[in-house]
């Protein structure tokens, strides 16, 4: 939600800031989750696993990237080839914010697969996810748009968004690594006996 929040104070200064360029930031976020949803739910089933979890936040991060290093590159041929902003504005979300968009909602449906141990719980785990993950939704909106804003740089909130998710994916990767270590240990404990 920080990055869509920010998304139109870095489209504004070639397309503006009006209802229809919400309206392209909105619908490419949208397809963009809607399409990553597909995705992860469907690579959760194919041996769920913490790397490939850690993955799609380190991923996100690396492909969040180019709206903070190229976002002028990409905007301004878009900007001089399309006058109508509404359209300008439409593409320019596609190419900085669809990938790492799509990338975020892999996480979702492969976090659900990863936590339900039985198939009668699946629906009560679904359940705890999307309510944590609307309220994290929730409190990024209001984080970025009533005090982030005003505090930090549009940039400097990108990247404390990118460090964020790479920091996200290394936390995962040692609890796999803690994880492997432990039942190593077990097993030698175990082959002493």
């Amino acid at each position: 939600m920080t990055i869509e929040m920010l998304g139109a104070r870095i489209l504004s200064p070639y397309f503006g800031g009006s209802l229809s360029v919400w309206g392209s930031i909105i619908t490419i976020f949208m397809l963009a989750l809607a399409l990553g949803y597909l995705i992860g739910g469907t690579l959760s089933t194919r041996n769920p696993n913490g790397i490939t979890y850690s993955m799609f936040f380190i991923g996100a991060a690396v492909f969040s990237l180019p709206v903070i290093l190229f976002a002028d590159f990409v905007m301004e041929p878009i900007f001089l080839a399309i006058e109508d902003p509404r359209y300008g504005s439409l593409f320019a979300s596609i190419f900085l914010f669809f990938i790492p968009t799509s990338i975020l909602g892999m996480i979702s449906p492969y976090s659900v697969r990863l936590m339900v141990e039985t198939e009668e719980h699946s629906g009560h785990m679904a359940g705890l996810l999307y309510f944590i993950s609307t309220l994290g939704s929730a409190a990024g909106t209001l984080g970025t748009s009533f005090y982030f804003v005003l505090w930090f740089e549009v940039n400097q909130i990108l990247w404390g968004a990118v460090l964020s998710l790479v920091l996200a994916g290394c936390v995962v990767l040692l609890s796999q690594y803690l994880q492997k270590t432990n039942a190593i240990g077990r097993r030698g404990a175990y082959a002493k006996k």
